[in-house]
Protein backbone atom coordinates (compact mmCIF):
# COMPACT_ATOMS: atom_id res chain seq x y z
CA UNK A 1 0.00 0.00 0.00
CA UNK A 2 1.38 3.44 -0.69
CA UNK A 3 1.57 6.16 1.41
CA UNK A 4 -1.70 7.07 0.68
CA UNK A 5 -4.99 7.24 2.26
CA UNK A 6 -8.45 6.84 0.10
CA UNK A 7 -11.55 8.42 0.68
CA UNK A 8 -14.94 7.63 -1.07
CA UNK A 9 -16.97 10.35 -2.86
CA UNK A 10 -19.86 9.13 -5.36
CA UNK A 11 -17.65 5.78 -5.65
CA UNK A 12 -14.83 7.82 -6.76
CA UNK A 13 -11.41 7.21 -4.98
CA UNK A 14 -9.41 10.47 -4.14
CA UNK A 15 -5.65 9.91 -3.15
CA UNK A 16 -4.71 12.13 -0.83
CA UNK A 17 -0.78 11.77 0.28
CA UNK A 18 -0.04 12.65 4.01
CA UNK A 19 2.10 15.73 3.56
CA UNK A 20 5.44 15.97 6.09
CA UNK A 21 6.41 18.79 7.36
CA UNK A 22 9.85 17.90 6.79
CA UNK A 23 9.37 16.14 3.60
CA UNK A 24 10.54 18.59 1.14
CA UNK A 25 8.02 21.21 -1.54
CA UNK A 26 4.69 20.39 -0.29
CA UNK A 27 3.47 20.14 -4.46
CA UNK A 28 6.71 17.48 -5.27
CA UNK A 29 5.36 15.60 -2.24
CA UNK A 30 2.02 15.71 -4.37
CA UNK A 31 3.63 15.03 -7.25
CA UNK A 32 5.31 11.94 -6.16
CA UNK A 33 2.32 10.42 -4.52
CA UNK A 34 0.39 10.65 -7.68
CA UNK A 35 3.48 8.92 -9.26
CA UNK A 36 3.98 6.27 -6.43
CA UNK A 37 -0.24 5.66 -7.01
CA UNK A 38 0.58 4.52 -10.56
CA UNK A 39 3.82 2.77 -10.36
CA UNK A 40 2.06 0.44 -7.81
CA UNK A 41 -1.36 0.36 -9.35
CA UNK A 42 -3.38 2.18 -7.42
CA UNK A 43 -4.46 4.63 -9.75
CA UNK A 44 -4.29 3.48 -13.46
CA UNK A 45 -4.67 4.79 -16.65
CA UNK A 46 -8.09 6.95 -16.85
CA UNK A 47 -8.81 7.26 -13.41
CA UNK A 48 -10.33 10.81 -12.70
CA UNK A 49 -8.76 12.79 -10.26
CA UNK A 50 -9.97 15.58 -8.31
CA UNK A 51 -10.92 19.09 -9.16
CA UNK A 52 -7.48 21.38 -8.13
CA UNK A 53 -9.99 23.56 -5.67
CA UNK A 54 -11.42 20.30 -4.01
CA UNK A 55 -8.06 18.76 -3.70
CA UNK A 56 -6.75 22.00 -1.99
CA UNK A 57 -9.28 22.13 0.38
CA UNK A 58 -8.64 18.62 1.37
CA UNK A 59 -5.21 18.59 2.17
CA UNK A 60 -5.26 22.44 3.83
CA UNK A 61 -3.43 23.74 0.70
CA UNK A 62 -3.23 27.04 -1.47
CA UNK A 63 -4.52 26.43 -4.84
CA UNK A 64 -0.93 27.07 -6.30
CA UNK A 65 0.56 24.14 -4.36
CA UNK A 66 -2.20 21.81 -6.05
CA UNK A 67 -1.40 23.56 -9.62
CA UNK A 68 2.32 23.15 -9.55
CA UNK A 69 1.92 19.09 -8.41
CA UNK A 70 -0.01 18.56 -11.25
CA UNK A 71 2.18 20.66 -13.42
CA UNK A 72 4.70 18.93 -12.25
CA UNK A 73 2.62 15.38 -12.80
CA UNK A 74 2.00 16.22 -16.39
CA UNK A 75 5.39 16.80 -17.07
CA UNK A 76 6.32 13.82 -16.09
CA UNK A 77 3.57 12.21 -18.02
CA UNK A 78 1.38 10.80 -15.74
CA UNK A 79 -1.76 13.00 -16.28
CA UNK A 80 -3.84 14.58 -19.08
CA UNK A 81 -6.00 17.27 -18.99
CA UNK A 82 -9.32 16.56 -21.17
CA UNK A 83 -10.98 20.20 -20.72
CA UNK A 84 -14.08 20.30 -18.88
CA UNK A 85 -14.23 17.18 -18.07
CA UNK A 86 -11.17 16.90 -15.84
CA UNK A 87 -7.93 15.66 -15.01
CA UNK A 88 -6.82 11.87 -15.52
CA UNK A 89 -4.23 9.50 -15.31
CA UNK A 90 -2.49 9.36 -18.52
CA UNK A 91 -1.83 5.61 -20.41
CA UNK A 92 2.05 4.79 -20.33
CA UNK A 93 3.54 6.62 -23.62
CA UNK A 94 5.60 4.45 -25.96
CA UNK A 95 8.87 5.47 -26.19
CA UNK A 96 10.48 4.57 -29.50
CA UNK A 97 13.90 6.03 -28.17
CA UNK A 98 14.18 4.16 -24.73
CA UNK A 99 17.91 4.23 -24.27
CA UNK A 100 18.65 4.79 -20.61
CA UNK A 101 21.56 6.56 -20.87
CA UNK A 102 24.24 5.57 -17.95
CA UNK A 103 27.64 7.10 -20.34
CA UNK A 104 27.01 11.06 -19.95
CA UNK A 105 28.44 12.99 -17.24
CA UNK A 106 26.21 15.69 -16.39
CA UNK A 107 24.10 16.97 -13.43
CA UNK A 108 21.20 15.39 -12.30
CA UNK A 109 18.21 17.92 -12.10
CA UNK A 110 17.33 18.65 -8.77
CA UNK A 111 13.71 18.37 -7.53
CA UNK A 112 13.77 21.37 -4.96
CA UNK A 113 15.00 23.74 -7.84
CA UNK A 114 12.43 25.35 -9.68
CA UNK A 115 14.81 25.53 -13.53
CA UNK A 116 12.32 27.16 -15.49
CA UNK A 117 11.79 29.69 -12.78
CA UNK A 118 14.84 30.42 -11.70
CA UNK A 119 15.98 30.52 -15.95
CA UNK A 120 13.64 33.10 -16.45
CA UNK A 121 14.29 35.41 -13.63
CA UNK A 122 17.66 34.96 -14.60
CA UNK A 123 17.51 36.27 -18.08
CA UNK A 124 14.55 38.78 -16.52
CA UNK A 125 17.15 40.25 -14.70
CA UNK A 126 20.32 40.20 -17.22
CA UNK A 127 17.85 41.95 -19.84
CA UNK A 128 17.12 44.74 -17.07
CA UNK A 129 20.73 45.79 -16.01
CA UNK A 130 22.47 45.10 -19.22
CA UNK A 131 22.63 46.57 -23.25
CA UNK A 132 20.77 44.18 -25.54
CA UNK A 133 23.17 45.29 -28.32
CA UNK A 134 25.97 44.16 -26.21
CA UNK A 135 24.80 41.03 -25.59
CA UNK A 136 24.25 39.92 -29.73
CA UNK A 137 27.91 41.64 -30.53
CA UNK A 138 31.21 40.43 -30.50
CA UNK A 139 33.76 41.04 -27.43
CA UNK A 140 37.40 40.47 -26.85
CA UNK A 141 37.48 36.98 -24.93
CA UNK A 142 38.26 36.37 -21.33
CA UNK A 143 34.98 37.82 -20.12
CA UNK A 144 33.93 41.18 -18.85
CA UNK A 145 35.10 42.97 -15.60
CA UNK A 146 31.47 41.73 -14.06
CA UNK A 147 32.09 38.21 -15.21
CA UNK A 148 35.71 37.68 -13.91
CA UNK A 149 34.48 39.10 -10.31
CA UNK A 150 31.74 35.93 -10.22
CA UNK A 151 34.28 33.95 -11.08
CA UNK A 152 36.40 35.02 -7.68
CA UNK A 153 33.71 34.53 -6.10
CA UNK A 154 32.84 30.93 -7.79
CA UNK A 155 36.56 29.98 -7.15
CA UNK A 156 36.81 31.08 -3.47
CA UNK A 157 35.62 28.09 -1.69
CA UNK A 158 38.30 26.29 -3.43
CA UNK A 159 41.37 28.95 -3.75
CA UNK A 160 40.02 31.69 -1.27
CA UNK A 161 40.58 35.47 -2.31
CA UNK A 162 41.72 35.81 -5.83
CA UNK A 163 42.99 38.98 -7.84
CA UNK A 164 40.00 38.96 -10.92
CA UNK A 165 42.39 40.29 -12.93
CA UNK A 166 44.44 36.26 -12.98
CA UNK A 167 41.06 34.60 -14.22
CA UNK A 168 39.76 33.98 -17.94
CA UNK A 169 36.34 33.25 -18.51
CA UNK A 170 36.23 30.27 -21.23
CA UNK A 171 33.49 28.88 -23.00
CA UNK A 172 33.48 25.15 -21.63
CA UNK A 173 36.62 23.26 -19.32
CA UNK A 174 36.92 21.72 -22.94
CA UNK A 175 38.15 24.67 -24.66
CA UNK A 176 40.58 25.70 -21.17
CA UNK A 177 42.76 22.30 -22.12
CA UNK A 178 42.61 22.62 -25.73
CA UNK A 179 44.27 26.84 -25.20
CA UNK A 180 45.97 25.41 -22.47
CA UNK A 181 47.82 22.76 -24.41
CA UNK A 182 48.55 25.50 -27.59
CA UNK A 183 49.95 28.11 -25.53
CA UNK A 184 52.07 26.11 -22.99
CA UNK A 185 53.53 23.37 -25.24
CA UNK A 186 55.09 23.13 -28.41
CA UNK A 187 53.86 19.96 -31.32
CA UNK A 188 56.03 16.91 -30.35
CA UNK A 189 56.03 17.71 -26.73
CA UNK A 190 54.86 15.54 -23.78
CA UNK A 191 51.73 15.59 -21.87
CA UNK A 192 51.71 13.32 -18.37
CA UNK A 193 48.86 12.20 -17.20
CA UNK A 194 47.26 9.21 -14.76
CA UNK A 195 46.60 5.97 -16.97
CA UNK A 196 42.80 6.61 -17.10
CA UNK A 197 41.87 9.92 -17.85
CA UNK A 198 39.14 12.64 -18.95
CA UNK A 199 38.91 11.78 -22.90
CA UNK A 200 38.94 15.10 -23.92
CA UNK A 201 42.64 15.39 -23.33
CA UNK A 202 43.36 12.87 -25.39
CA UNK A 203 41.58 14.27 -28.05
CA UNK A 204 42.79 17.87 -28.07
CA UNK A 205 46.22 16.05 -27.75
CA UNK A 206 46.07 14.12 -30.67
CA UNK A 207 44.64 16.97 -32.82
CA UNK A 208 47.39 19.20 -31.94
CA UNK A 209 50.42 16.55 -32.41
CA UNK A 210 51.03 16.31 -28.82
CA UNK A 211 51.79 12.96 -26.97
CA UNK A 212 50.41 11.52 -23.74
CA UNK A 213 52.27 9.33 -21.70
CA UNK A 214 50.92 7.82 -18.97
CA UNK A 215 52.09 8.00 -15.44
CA UNK A 216 51.76 4.88 -12.83
CA UNK A 217 48.40 5.88 -10.37
CA UNK A 218 47.52 3.85 -7.19
CA UNK A 219 44.34 4.30 -4.95
CA UNK A 220 45.17 7.73 -4.67
CA UNK A 221 46.07 8.76 -7.66
CA UNK A 222 49.08 9.86 -9.71
CA UNK A 223 51.99 8.03 -8.00
CA UNK A 224 54.70 11.29 -6.94
CA UNK A 225 57.79 9.15 -7.61
CA UNK A 226 56.69 8.12 -10.90
CA UNK A 227 55.79 11.56 -11.93
CA UNK A 228 59.18 12.51 -10.85
CA UNK A 229 60.89 9.80 -12.89
CA UNK A 230 58.73 10.60 -16.05
CA UNK A 231 59.78 14.46 -15.50
CA UNK A 232 63.30 14.01 -15.52
CA UNK A 233 62.79 11.43 -18.81
CA UNK A 234 60.24 13.21 -20.84
CA UNK A 235 60.82 16.65 -19.64
CA UNK A 236 57.21 17.38 -20.43
CA UNK A 237 54.93 20.26 -21.16
CA UNK A 238 52.34 19.99 -19.01
CA UNK A 239 50.96 17.48 -16.34
CA UNK A 240 46.90 17.01 -16.95
CA UNK A 241 45.42 15.93 -13.02
CA UNK A 242 41.84 15.73 -12.23
CA UNK A 243 42.09 15.17 -8.62
CA UNK A 244 38.88 15.45 -7.00
CA UNK A 245 36.43 12.74 -7.88
CA UNK A 246 38.55 12.00 -11.03
CA UNK A 247 36.88 11.26 -14.04
CA UNK A 248 36.66 8.38 -14.76
CA UNK A 249 38.03 6.12 -11.17
CA UNK A 250 36.09 8.38 -8.53
CA UNK A 251 38.76 8.76 -6.87
CA UNK A 252 39.56 11.96 -4.61
CA UNK A 253 43.36 11.91 -4.20
CA UNK A 254 44.07 13.18 -0.45
CA UNK A 255 45.96 16.67 0.59
CA UNK A 256 49.49 14.85 1.27
CA UNK A 257 49.20 12.82 -2.47
CA UNK A 258 48.84 16.54 -3.34
CA UNK A 259 51.37 18.09 -1.65
CA UNK A 260 54.12 15.68 -2.97
CA UNK A 261 52.94 16.66 -6.73
CA UNK A 262 52.74 19.96 -6.20
CA UNK A 263 56.40 19.88 -4.96
CA UNK A 264 57.87 17.88 -7.69
CA UNK A 265 56.47 20.19 -10.01
CA UNK A 266 58.21 23.51 -8.61
CA UNK A 267 61.36 21.05 -8.89
CA UNK A 268 61.48 19.97 -11.88
CA UNK A 269 59.70 23.22 -13.29
CA UNK A 270 56.86 21.92 -14.88
CA UNK A 271 53.62 22.96 -15.16
CA UNK A 272 50.24 21.53 -14.02
CA UNK A 273 46.93 21.70 -15.75
CA UNK A 274 44.43 21.07 -12.53
CA UNK A 275 41.04 20.54 -14.01
CA UNK A 276 38.82 20.56 -11.17
CA UNK A 277 35.07 20.51 -12.16
CA UNK A 278 33.70 18.36 -9.12
CA UNK A 279 35.43 19.96 -5.82
CA UNK A 280 31.77 22.01 -5.11
CA UNK A 281 30.22 18.24 -5.50
CA UNK A 282 32.91 16.50 -3.27
CA UNK A 283 32.18 15.71 0.38
CA UNK A 284 35.18 17.87 2.41
CA UNK A 285 37.64 17.84 -0.24
CA UNK A 286 41.25 18.68 -0.19
CA UNK A 287 42.52 22.25 -1.20
CA UNK A 288 43.39 22.39 -4.69
CA UNK A 289 46.61 21.98 -5.65
CA UNK A 290 47.18 24.93 -6.74
CA UNK A 291 47.09 26.30 -3.49
CA UNK A 292 50.07 24.01 -2.89
CA UNK A 293 52.28 25.26 -5.81
CA UNK A 294 50.52 28.70 -6.77
CA UNK A 295 52.83 29.70 -9.76
CA UNK A 296 53.11 26.02 -11.30
CA UNK A 297 49.24 25.26 -11.71
CA UNK A 298 46.51 26.83 -14.46
CA UNK A 299 43.20 25.44 -12.82
CA UNK A 300 40.14 25.32 -13.98
CA UNK A 301 36.62 24.99 -13.03
CA UNK A 302 33.36 24.75 -15.05
CA UNK A 303 29.97 25.46 -14.49
CA UNK A 304 29.13 22.61 -16.72
CA UNK A 305 29.04 19.87 -14.28
CA UNK A 306 28.39 21.26 -10.89
CA UNK A 307 24.91 23.76 -12.41
CA UNK A 308 24.29 23.10 -16.00
CA UNK A 309 26.39 22.17 -19.56
CA UNK A 310 24.07 24.76 -21.22
CA UNK A 311 26.08 27.62 -19.83
CA UNK A 312 29.16 26.59 -21.42
CA UNK A 313 31.24 28.81 -18.67
CA UNK A 314 34.55 27.75 -17.36
CA UNK A 315 36.59 29.86 -15.56
CA UNK A 316 40.61 29.72 -15.40
CA UNK A 317 43.32 30.69 -13.38
CA UNK A 318 46.70 31.67 -14.49
CA UNK A 319 48.90 33.95 -12.46
CA UNK A 320 51.65 34.78 -14.63
CA UNK A 321 50.47 37.36 -16.96
CA UNK A 322 52.52 36.07 -20.08
CA UNK A 323 50.97 32.78 -20.14
CA UNK A 324 47.67 34.35 -19.49
CA UNK A 325 48.13 36.08 -22.46
CA UNK A 326 49.70 33.25 -24.76
CA UNK A 327 46.66 31.80 -23.38
CA UNK A 328 44.17 33.99 -24.40
CA UNK A 329 45.62 34.30 -28.05
CA UNK A 330 45.62 30.45 -28.72
CA UNK A 331 41.67 30.29 -27.35
CA UNK A 332 41.07 33.20 -30.21
CA UNK A 333 41.80 31.14 -32.40
CA UNK A 334 39.01 28.89 -32.53
CA UNK A 335 37.15 29.94 -30.23
CA UNK A 336 36.52 34.11 -29.58
CA UNK A 337 34.36 34.26 -27.03
CA UNK A 338 32.16 33.15 -24.28
CA UNK A 339 28.55 33.60 -25.81
CA UNK A 340 27.97 37.15 -24.15
CA UNK A 341 23.98 36.08 -23.35
CA UNK A 342 24.84 32.81 -21.31
CA UNK A 343 27.87 34.48 -19.66
CA UNK A 344 25.95 37.22 -18.03
CA UNK A 345 23.44 34.63 -17.24
CA UNK A 346 25.91 32.84 -14.91
CA UNK A 347 27.66 36.00 -13.32
CA UNK A 348 23.52 36.88 -12.41
CA UNK A 349 23.18 33.82 -11.28
CA UNK A 350 26.65 33.48 -9.22
CA UNK A 351 26.43 36.84 -7.62
CA UNK A 352 22.59 36.63 -6.76
CA UNK A 353 23.11 33.06 -4.98
CA UNK A 354 20.90 31.12 -7.55
CA UNK A 355 23.85 29.36 -8.78
CA UNK A 356 24.80 28.41 -5.02
CA UNK A 357 21.05 27.09 -4.28
CA UNK A 358 20.96 25.04 -7.51
CA UNK A 359 24.47 23.68 -6.96
CA UNK A 360 23.19 22.52 -3.15
CA UNK A 361 20.30 20.71 -5.39
CA UNK A 362 22.49 19.03 -7.56
CA UNK A 363 25.12 17.94 -4.63
CA UNK A 364 21.91 16.72 -3.12
CA UNK A 365 20.19 15.06 -5.95
CA UNK A 366 23.85 13.40 -6.78
CA UNK A 367 24.14 11.94 -3.29
CA UNK A 368 20.64 10.28 -3.51
CA UNK A 369 21.48 8.62 -6.88
CA UNK A 370 24.58 7.64 -5.33
CA UNK A 371 22.57 5.61 -2.57
CA UNK A 372 20.30 4.25 -5.40
CA UNK A 373 22.89 2.71 -7.00
CA UNK A 374 24.86 1.59 -3.82
CA UNK A 375 22.14 -0.32 -3.08
CA UNK A 376 21.23 -1.82 -6.12
CA UNK A 377 24.85 -2.56 -7.54
CA UNK A 378 25.78 -4.08 -3.87
CA UNK A 379 29.41 -5.13 -4.20
CA UNK A 380 29.63 -3.77 -7.39
CA UNK A 381 29.29 -0.14 -6.29
CA UNK A 382 32.70 1.50 -5.64
CA UNK A 383 31.74 5.36 -5.65
CA UNK A 384 32.47 8.33 -3.35
CA UNK A 385 28.59 8.22 -2.01
CA UNK A 386 28.71 11.69 -4.84
CA UNK A 387 30.00 13.47 -7.77
CA UNK A 388 28.43 12.58 -11.00
CA UNK A 389 29.29 9.13 -11.57
CA UNK A 390 30.48 5.50 -10.47
CA UNK A 391 33.67 3.48 -11.55
CA UNK A 392 32.95 -0.43 -11.77
CA UNK A 393 35.09 -2.87 -11.91
CA UNK A 394 34.04 -5.88 -13.94
CA UNK A 395 33.87 -9.69 -13.13
CA UNK A 396 36.72 -11.78 -15.02
CA UNK A 397 34.04 -13.23 -17.78
CA UNK A 398 32.96 -9.73 -18.52
CA UNK A 399 35.43 -7.52 -20.60
CA UNK A 400 34.62 -3.68 -21.19
CA UNK A 401 33.72 -3.62 -24.95
CA UNK A 402 31.77 -6.86 -24.59
CA UNK A 403 29.76 -5.27 -21.52
CA UNK A 404 29.39 -2.00 -23.08
CA UNK A 405 27.76 -4.04 -26.63
CA UNK A 406 25.62 -6.01 -23.88
CA UNK A 407 24.23 -3.68 -22.34
CA UNK A 408 23.43 -1.11 -25.86
CA UNK A 409 21.09 -4.44 -26.36
CA UNK A 410 19.40 -4.06 -23.31
CA UNK A 411 18.89 -0.52 -23.96
CA UNK A 412 22.10 0.55 -21.54
CA UNK A 413 24.35 3.24 -22.84
CA UNK A 414 27.87 3.02 -20.56
CA UNK A 415 31.40 3.91 -21.12
CA UNK A 416 33.62 1.19 -20.83
CA UNK A 417 37.36 1.75 -20.10
CA UNK A 418 39.32 1.76 -23.19
CA UNK A 419 37.46 5.34 -23.63
CA UNK A 420 39.64 7.03 -20.69
CA UNK A 421 42.95 4.79 -21.18
CA UNK A 422 46.33 6.85 -21.84
CA UNK A 423 48.56 4.16 -22.90
CA UNK A 424 48.02 0.40 -23.98
CA UNK A 425 47.14 -0.96 -21.22
CA UNK A 426 43.33 -0.73 -19.87
CA UNK A 427 41.42 -1.95 -16.82
CA UNK A 428 38.58 -4.01 -17.07
CA UNK A 429 35.99 -1.46 -15.50
CA UNK A 430 33.17 0.83 -17.37
CA UNK A 431 31.93 4.07 -16.22
CA UNK A 432 28.67 5.05 -15.32
CA UNK A 433 27.01 8.07 -14.97
CA UNK A 434 24.37 8.90 -12.64
CA UNK A 435 22.85 12.46 -13.90
CA UNK A 436 22.04 12.18 -17.50
CA UNK A 437 18.17 10.25 -16.82
CA UNK A 438 16.21 12.99 -15.48
CA UNK A 439 13.63 10.51 -14.14
CA UNK A 440 14.80 8.48 -11.13
CA UNK A 441 12.57 5.88 -11.97
CA UNK A 442 14.03 5.08 -15.39
CA UNK A 443 17.36 5.27 -13.30
CA UNK A 444 16.20 2.96 -10.75
CA UNK A 445 15.42 0.49 -13.89
CA UNK A 446 18.24 0.84 -15.61
CA UNK A 447 20.60 0.27 -12.86
CA UNK A 448 18.76 -2.83 -12.10
CA UNK A 449 19.31 -4.04 -15.52
CA UNK A 450 22.51 -3.55 -15.64
CA UNK A 451 23.12 -5.37 -12.33
CA UNK A 452 21.32 -8.27 -13.82
CA UNK A 453 23.50 -7.88 -16.89
CA UNK A 454 26.65 -8.07 -14.66
CA UNK A 455 25.42 -11.14 -12.87
CA UNK A 456 25.11 -13.26 -15.74
CA UNK A 457 27.77 -14.17 -17.88
CA UNK A 458 28.19 -13.42 -21.53
CA UNK A 459 26.19 -14.90 -24.32
CA UNK A 460 26.84 -15.60 -27.73
CA UNK A 461 24.89 -13.38 -29.98
CA UNK A 462 24.33 -13.73 -33.45
CA UNK A 463 23.00 -11.55 -35.96
CA UNK A 464 19.47 -11.56 -36.81
CA UNK A 465 18.77 -12.66 -40.82
CA UNK A 466 15.77 -10.79 -42.07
Amino acid sequence: MSQLKTIQDKNLPIWLPRLAAQGGPRFLQIADALQAAVVDGSLKPGDRLPPQRQLAAQLDVDLTTITRAYDEARRRNLLEGRGARGTYVAAPKVELTAILDLSMNTPPPPDDVDFDDMLKQGLSQVLMRADSELLMTYHLGGGSDSDRKAGAKWLAPMLGNLDSRQLVVCPGAQAAIAALILALTEPGDVILAEPTTYPGLRAAAIQFGRHIIAVEADKHGMMPEMLEDACRQHKPGLVYLNPTLQNPTAITMPERRRKELASIAKRCNVRIVEDDPYWLLADAPPPPIATFAPEQVCYISTLSKCLTPGLRVAFVLIRDPHERERFLVALRSFALMVTPLTAALATQWILDGSADGLMEGVRKEARLRHRMASDILAGRYSGAGDGLHVWIELPAYWNPSQLARAADSEGIAVTPAEAFATGSGSVNAIRISLGSIRDRGRLQAGLQRLSHLLARRPESFSAAVV
